[in-house]
């Protein structure tokens, strides 16, 4: 029940109750081993926020802006694919969301809802995340599609030249396009709860590719993505361009004079490379290396609004939250998606006062 979430560990801790085995090991499961993952929870504990007593922080504002529009919380909702796996009309509950709270959706180019209703539910807020794959014929039709849909901003993800291998999905046989087997029929029997919600509703899909021409294969390799690609994208692009996956200082720099608008420090929630250092780590060099001006936006390993501030205080200037979102969704439908939303911002706000800041640029790294 939604009631029973008071923190993004319980939305998770329901949904791994709730959930079949092979769909909560997609969502929760990372590359290999899973160290990376550890190392990104880690990084984050180990930073600590500064206390100041005797401020009045009486009044504290949340809000932050994004591409000049102001946004009611100071994070928005990853990209993530096959969302609907965690509920029945999960991805549009999340872009009913981003339209209460004016922040952006990231539409995953294998979301389980077609990018047009989420735009029109999300009422704008909504940003198509883009995936190189083959020979781009497929992903330059999607660009395409998204302008005509009246998308503004593309976030291409460049951290998955190759898909990571993620033992814990690979063992319970998932797939994408989403099939059943025995095993599966089997894991989903003794979750008769989600079988019968979500099952029944029909079976999950990638909706992007459900018309002819969008052919899409989740094991195609992405190799072949260069910077002469980028410098394609952002020709046929009139409007905002974010490039997404980036943990190199070098790397940032190069993306920034090559006229992307924003860029999104990621290691895509550690499920591509394990040895990926934590993005929250090599953040602050990034931040140095690309100046004040430049549009940071971070996500992985975001636990809790004082995460958040963690993030803010590095150099990000906005924020994502991913899988915990979908957690929940399956924990609680959409009363638990808002439940948690307002949890990560009534955690964000007590930290600002305890931390004697009233704005997030009053948010600064301990000294």
């Amino acid at each position: 029940m939604a009631s029973n979430i008071h923190s993004s560990d319980d939305a998770r801790r329901i949904a791994r109750r709730r959930l079949p085995w092979m769909v909560f090991d997609y969502i929760d499961g990372a590359a290999g081993r899973e160290t990376g993952a550890a190392r990104n929870r880690a990084a984050f504990d180990a930073l600590t926020l500064r206390p100041r007593i005797l401020r009045d922080v009486s009044a504290r504002d949340l809000s932050s802006s994004v591409f000049g529009q102001k946004t009611k919380s100071p994070f928005g909702i990853s990209p993530m694919g096959m969302c609907n796996l965690s509920g029945p009309g999960a991805d549009l509950m999340l872009a009913r969301l981003a339209a209460r709270e004016n922040v952006p959706l990231g539409v995953s180019t294998v979301a389980s809802t077609a990018m047009e209703p989420l735009i029109e539910a999300a009422e704008g807020n909504a940003w198509f995340q883009l995936y190189f794959s083959g020979d781009g014929t497929g992903t330059f039709k999607l660009v395409e599609r998204a302008k005509a849909a009246g998308y503004k901003t593309i976030v291409l993800t460049v951290d998955v030249p190759e898909v990571g291998r993620r033992p814990r999905e690979l063992r319970h046989g998932f797939t994408m396009p989403f099939r059943i087997g025995p095993k599966q029929f089997i894991d989903f029997a003794l979750h008769p709860q989600w079988s019968l919600s979500a099952l029944f509703k029909g079976r999950p899909e990638m909706a992007n590719f459900q018309m002819p021409g969008y052919e899409f294969d989740r094991t195609e390799s992405r190799a072949r993505a260069d910077w002469d690609t980028l410098a394609r994208l952002r020709d046929m692009w009139p409007g905002n361009l974010v490039v997404k996956g980036v943990l190199d200082a070098e790397d940032a720099v190069l993306l920034r004079d090559a006229g992307v608008d924003a860029i999104q420090v990621s290691s895509h929630g550690a499920r591509q490379l394990e040895s990926a250092p934590a993005p929250i780590s090599v953040l602050p060099a990034i931040r140095a290396a690309v100046g004040p001006d430049m549009p940071l936006f971070f996500d992985t390993g975001l636990r809790s609004g004082e995460d958040v501030l963690k993030a803010y205080a590095l150099g990000a200037q906005f924020t994502f939250f991913g899988r915990v979102l979908q957690f929940a969704i399956a924990a609680g439908g959409e009363e638990g998606l808002h439940r948690l939303w307002r949890i990560l911002c009534d955690e964000a706000s007590i930290a600002m006062a305890q931390i004697g800041a009233t704005r997030l640029d009053e948010v600064r790294p301990t000294e």
